[in-house]
């Protein structure tokens, strides 16, 4: 036989698109349009339906950027229609090869019921099946005109990002708007085919199936009457009865599909678009539910969940309906998908705390698994805080997105920093948009890399970020895909019963140690700094809110307020979403992030200042105390409590430097300044040891060009580090301060069109020295970091994440170690040579590099650690990081960990002070461990009055220590994250007396519930 397979393939892609699928639609008559345009920012959906319409017509522009305009289209159904299936087509103007990130709609009934969202691939709206010849057609569609920030030519700077600059022109044109007949055979004929001629090209050639699909294919378009295709759409469909019917072989792959849309909580929109991108799609998937009666969908974000029981009532009770069928199933089990890089432990465990609270409260459901497909690289604290939020499962996507290094595993045990092991799973279809394509199916099989071992995995199903989330298409396929010769098997499962499943099937799983490093987008860690250090300074304030306002309660009665934190932990959580905290989003986001965090930021000083008022007493009193929020002692104030404000310490001299530049001491360390303003010795008094390398200058500041292939607010490219400029020339060098308690030198310099002035201060009795950098920052694709060469022969070092710190290489061996060249920490990088250590430590900076170098001159190593400060990328906000920026950092030489810890904790907690009569205000708890740090005190949620608190082991080993209470105690009880007794504790916490005995192993966190005596 000749081989005619790309003849008939091409046949039946021209008569797929030019004859079948436009025969769908049969018959249509045009619809009446008319609009009207809100004049500002979207109105209630009554305002919507009532506002006046002016006529509109196919072809017309409407739609300025970030616009709302409600579109009325209204007709008849024709006689001839009767008992046909009938729909209405409306194209607002979307283009169908771009889903989501565009132009979207929510219809709405004439009594504002909503119907369903509209969408590129979803522009249909049901009227009747069967119609009534004579019915009256009545729609109003709330259209929002997002503008498309990110087009086929992608990362062009654009001022679309933000309302303020985005203008009004209008970005669309309305294309057809009809009322047509649905022809339901000819549409499954099309799905017949797609399926068909997708699994085909998938086929090897030389394969049986493979031809008798061909085969099939070429009788079905014989069968076809190209000029009466839906008279002949059946016998078609006869033709390919049997290679639809062939069963998969028994060893085929098994693909679980869920329903999904994933939506960015925040991107290249506004939050207050998101709450009605959500609307749109949870109605759509509503609909769904309801016509196919074998589909499920799954949706992350307790946050969206929130958003639509607020905005749209009537679209919730639909959801709750749906979840309470069990076919609308809430996952994940977080307040958004976050970041889970930068926010801090507390945080972390508070995405977990809020999220699950929530689904339990409004569904009854407790999640096991965690959905975090789109997150950017995930920390080795993050194994135990899914534990112990009581979930076990984790789902993700990104790291097959990793440039270097393809993931060994689809499905393994990933182990964190205390050793917590969690099940999780990459689905191998490498989306988490899939859309039932053969193609996406046979690469998942093709690329599961188990095999042998499993044949499971999960297919995320949907269109997301405004797409609509899945359709009925995609519904289509996957039935055909149920049990199909040559395919995987695809059935519908619900998340927790894709890991059920997997997990029994593959019961000793390969293990991954350490972090899910993501090999891509490592400059989200640097851009937009001000959402950066409004994250940072918003966590420490509400550890300082919870601590003062709970001792305030115990100590005085005054009121603990519970829903005005609950509210703030919330407002945080949302600006940990992927793409806010990490700074990839639209000027709009990060502007209004800004002015949100100042919000909080006073909200939270107001709830401190309270509190610590009346924990001191009245005012009149004159003493200053001093209240000290860090979880260690300093200055004579014990951790969490307060004390009258010590006498000076004294002993800080400065002088002037031979050759220019000034010697700092303060009899723990020896600061040599140049004249240039650069960090040329570091000595620390205990060892005599010198912590600067030989003929190298720290804190030096450098300016690299940055400009990356692509994603330019996310990803910085390796090759950035081939130029680099020194900035070493100074406008000035002079002592800013001289005093027994502090000595400061000022240095400004400039560069470019930017600014920067830095003052190195050393404290009486510190052991660090503390640089504060203000720079006036108007740069363009330009990268800025402080350098510190060390004197350090080192193979790793330390950075801290949640409830601990996790090793990296200094060396790059590897292409996995070369690959981590620019990586995260949290409070502080430690590195150290046995009996010597350095930390750096940082208020608000996240981003790091550290590499080696063997000087020639003694053959020392030189270990150099980078702090990450400003970048200035034009997409998709072109004005990133603009202005002027302040960072607090620190360099602590003679340090071990303990120390790091501690110091990485006090730079961002500042001593406080308050006048009142009090003498002092004990701890509610104090630790005799220094390795054991104390996370969070906190009163119980539940306003029992119990006292939460969480301590966690620092230093990576093992620790034994008692936790003191100043208050009589009636009980202590060992907690998940959501403060219920936890049965898989395995720390050791023991009431005694006034107190817990605890013994954590390495890294290991606890939450106590303390119930005061007279409470219990």
């Amino acid at each position: 036989m000749h081989d005619d397979r790309a003849l008939v393939e091409a046949r039946l892609k021209r008569v797929l698109a030019e004859r079948i699928r436009p025969a769908v639609y049969p018959e249509s008559v045009p619809l009446a349009v008319s609009i009207w345009t809100a004049p500002d920012e979207p109105v209630p959906v009554a305002e919507g339906l009532a506002a006046p319409r002016v006529p509109v017509a196919s072809g017309d522009a409407w739609g300025a950027p970030w616009g709302t305009s409600w579109i009325t289209v209204e007709g008849t159904v024709p006689e001839a229609w009767a008992g046909r299936t009938v729909e209405a087509l409306i194209d607002l103007g979307f283009d169908a090869n771009m889903p989501g990130f565009q132009c979207e709609g929510l219809v709405y009934r004439p009594d504002g019921s909503p119907v369903k969202g509209l969408n590129p691939q979803n522009q249909w709206v049901r009227i009747a099946a069967p119609a009534v010849g004579g019915e009256r057609v009545l729609l109003h569609v709330e259209a929002a005109s997002n503008p498309v920030v990110l087009d086929y030519h992608p990362f062009v700077p654009t001022e679309l990002g933000d309302k303020a600059t985005a203008g009004d022109t209008p970005q669309y044109r309305l294309g057809p708007i009809e009322l047509a007949v649905f022809d339901e055979t000819v549409w499954q004929l099309v799905m017949d085919l797609e399926v068909l001629g997708e699994l085909m090209a998938e086929l090897p050639p030389d394969g049986p199936r493979r031809w008798d699909l061909l085969r099939a294919v070429e009788r079905a378009l014989d069968a076809v009457d190209l000029q009466d295709v839906n008279a002949t759409a059946a016998a078609a469909r006869a033709e390919l009865a049997d290679v639809l019917a062939s069963p998969a072989a028994p060893s085929a792959h098994r693909i679980g599909a869920i329903g999904h849309a994933h939506i960015d909580s925040a991107w290249l929109w506004p939050l207050r678009e998101t709450v009605r991108k959500v609307a749109r799609t949870t109605a759509n998937m509503t609909a769904l539910l309801e016509d196919e009666p074998e589909f499920l969908y799954a949706m992350s974000q307790a946050q969206q969940f929130a958003w639509i029981k607020e905005h749209r009532p009537e679209v919730y009770a639909r959801v709750k309906k749906a979840v309470a069928d069990g076919r609308f199933v809430p996952t994940g089990g977080m307040w958004v998908e976050s970041d889970t890089n930068m926010p801090s432990s507390e945080a972390m465990a508070r995405q977990f705390v809020h999220g699950k609270r929530f689904f339990l409260e409004e569904f009854g459901i407790e999640n096991e698994e965690v959905w975090l497909p789109d997150t950017f690289g995930f920390t080795g604290g993050l194994p135990q805080i899914i534990r112990n939020a009581g979930s076990k499962w984790l789902l993700t996507q990104k790291i097959s997105w990793s440039q270097v290094n393809t993931f060994p595993h689809h499905t393994f045990l990933w182990e964190g920093i205390d050793g917590t092991r969690i099940f999780t799973h990459f689905p191998p279809v490498d989306t988490y948009n899939c859309s039932m394509k053969g193609s996406e199916i046979a690469h998942a099989v093709r690329n599961f890399k188990d095999k042998g071992a499993a044949r499971h995995s999960l297919a995320p199903t949907g269109w997301g970020d405004g797409g609509g989330g899945t359709t009925r298409e995609m519904v289509a396929k996957a039935a055909r895909l149920h049990d199909l010769e040559g395919s995987a098997t695809v059935r519908w499962e619900r998340p927790a019963e894709f890991f059920a499943q997997a997990e029994a099937e593959y019961p000793n799983p390969p293990v991954w140690v350490g972090e899910l490093y993501l090999e891509l987008h490592r400059a989200t860690l640097t851009s937009q700094a001000r959402t950066k250090q409004g994250n940072r300074r918003s966590e420490n304030l509400l550890r300082e809110a919870e601590l003062w306002c709970a001792t305030a309660a115990l100590r005085t009665g005054h009121p603990y307020p519970y829903e005005r934190l609950d509210r703030i932990w919330r407002t945080v959580l949302l600006h940990q979403f992927h793409d806010i905290l990490p700074g990839s989003s639209i000027a709009w986001v990060h502007r209004e992030a800004e002015a949100t965090y100042a919000g909080l930021a006073a909200e939270l000083e107001e709830l401190i200042g309270a509190a610590q008022r009346a924990l001191a007493g009245e005012a009149s009193g004159g003493r200053e105390l001093v209240f000290n929020a860090a979880p260690h002692g300093r200055s004579a104030v014990p951790a969490g409590g307060a004390a009258v404000a010590p006498a000076g310490v004294g002993g800080c001299t400065v002088g002037a430097r031979e050759g220019g530049g000034f010697v700092l001491d303060n009899g723990r360390l020896r600061v040599v300044v140049d004249g240039d303003g650069l960090v040329v010795s570091a000595v620390d008094a205990a060892s005599g040891r010198e912590a600067v390398a030989p003929g190298a200058r720290a804190n030096l500041l450098q300016l690299h060009p940055d400009f990356p292939n692509m994603w330019d607010a996310w990803d910085v490219d390796q090759f950035y580090r081939n130029t680099v400029t020194d900035l070493t020339a100074a406008d000035e060098v002079a002592v800013q301060a001289d005093g027994p308690d502090e000595v400061a030198v000022r240095v400004a310099r400039s560069f470019g069109s930017s600014t920067v002035v830095q003052v190195l201060r050393l404290r009486a009795g510190g052991a660090r020295l503390d640089i504060d950098t203000e720079v006036d920052w108007h740069e363009t694709e330009k990268f800025l970091k402080a350098a510190f060469p060390l004197d350090l022969h080192a193979e790793r070092y330390a950075a801290e994440t949640q409830f601990g710190h996790q090793f990296r290489p200094t060396h790059t061996n590897t292409s996995w170690e070369a690959a981590k060249f620019e990586a995260c920490n949290h409070r502080f990088v430690h590195l150290a040579e046995p009996g010597f250590g350095v930390a750096l430590v940082t208020a608000s900076t996240y981003g790091h590099d550290v590499t080696r170098a063997v000087r020639p001159a003694d053959g020392g190593t030189t270990t150099t650690v980078r702090f990450s400060l400003l970048r200035a990328p034009r997409f998709p906000d072109p004005c990133t990081d603009q202005g002027v920026h302040r960072f607090r950092h620190a360099l602590v030489p003679g340090a071990g960990i303990a120390d790091a810890v501690r110091e990485g904790y006090a730079i961002g907690l500042p001593e406080r002070r308050v006048t009142g009569t009090a003498r002092e205000v004990r701890p509610l708890v104090e630790v005799d461990a220094d390795a054991i740090v104390v996370s969070a005190v906190k009163l119980a949620d539940d306003g029992s009055g119990d006292l939460v608190v969480r301590v966690y082991e620092s230093g990576g080993g093992r620790a034994r220590g008692r936790l003191a209470t100043s208050f009589p105690l009636a009980s202590a009880v060992r907690c998940d994250l959501l403060e219920r007794p936890w049965d898989g504790a395995r720390c050791e916490a023991v009431a005694d007396g006034d107190g817990v005995r605890l013994a954590l192993r390495p890294f290991e966190l606890a939450t106590l519930r303390l119930t005061p005596a007279g409470r219990a």
